[in-house]
């Protein structure tokens, strides 16, 4: 599937028009993308616009570092995209140039994970090309969807299950010495760690774990009595308390429940 961009207001589709006339003048661009809200018709006039500039395989660092700097001296002083940031506080214009090289790294247990899946979400599965859709962005539509090969799937899997599980491991030391907000940290990141996780065992790329969950749940996931269950885990009341032990008990027992699936 590909989606077509829509816009909010006419002056976020006159940027964009920007953007990709712009772009589609580098004989290296191969395809420019909409992500986020723009690319999904979920965006509001507050929404920022988000793009990613697709560059042809054969395309060096140095090729990309330069459109990188041009594009920033063309944009500063260019009126539309003047106008566009001047319409509201939050009003943002976030752009890469991506090489379409997706490398998962090696999952160890006690760091931050990667965003091998939300990038390839983002970019590849529910973004939406400015015009045609280039040959390469085909090519990689065709390497990664409807998701990647079952042998690093279930790798990942393992992975992330184990990432997750040792952080709730380790949770009720920081309360043992008193240091809540430490424990609560912990408890979000393995929050997102088992939502990594759920995204994986369902053969399903995510765009974010810390927003857009409700949606991504109940409409992506096919998910809806899963959903009630995961607002509870991060609601605290008082946090110099058992309560998060309590909270690590209930995501352990959804992270249970999903190796059993």
């Amino acid at each position: 599937m590909i989606y077509k961009p829509s816009f909010p207001t006419i002056l976020h589709q006159d940027t964009a028009e920007l953007v990709r006339d712009y772009f589609l003048t580098i004989s290296n661009v191969d395809t420019v993308l909409v992500v986020n809200s723009c690319a999904r018709g979920q965006a509001v006039p507050e929404s920022d616009l988000d793009f990613a500039i697709l560059v042809k395989p054969e395309t060096t660092r140095t090729e990309i570092e330069n459109i990188e700097t041009a594009w920033l001296n063309y944009s500063v002083n260019q009126t539309t995209f003047l106008k566009y940031k001047k319409s509201n506080q939050f009003a943002h214009l976030h752009l890469d140039i991506i090489d379409g090289n997706y490398t998962p790294t090696i999952l160890e247990i006690g760091v931050a994970s990667d965003f091998f899946e939300i990038e390839i979400g983002n970019h590849i599965c529910y973004s939406a090309p400015m015009d045609n859709a280039g040959l390469y962005f085909k090519e990689l539509q065709k390497k990664w969807l409807p998701y990647y090969n079952e042998e690093l799937r279930l790798q990942r899997l393992t992975m992330t299950r184990n990432a997750c599980e040792y952080d709730l491991n380790h949770i009720s030391f920081f309360i043992t010495r008193g240091l809540y907000f430490q424990a609560f940290d912990i408890l979000c990141k393995a929050f997102q760690e088992y939502l990594q996780t759920l995204f994986i065992a369902n053969k399903t790329y995510p765009i974010a774990y810390n927003k857009w969950i409700k949606y991504q749940v109940i409409n992506w996931l096919n998910k809806p009595d899963l959903y009630p269950k995961l607002s509870p885990i991060l609601s605290v009341s008082n946090i110099e308390s058992n309560e998060i032990n309590d909270k690590v008990k209930m995501l352990r027992e959804l992270l249970n429940d999903l190796t059993i699936e």
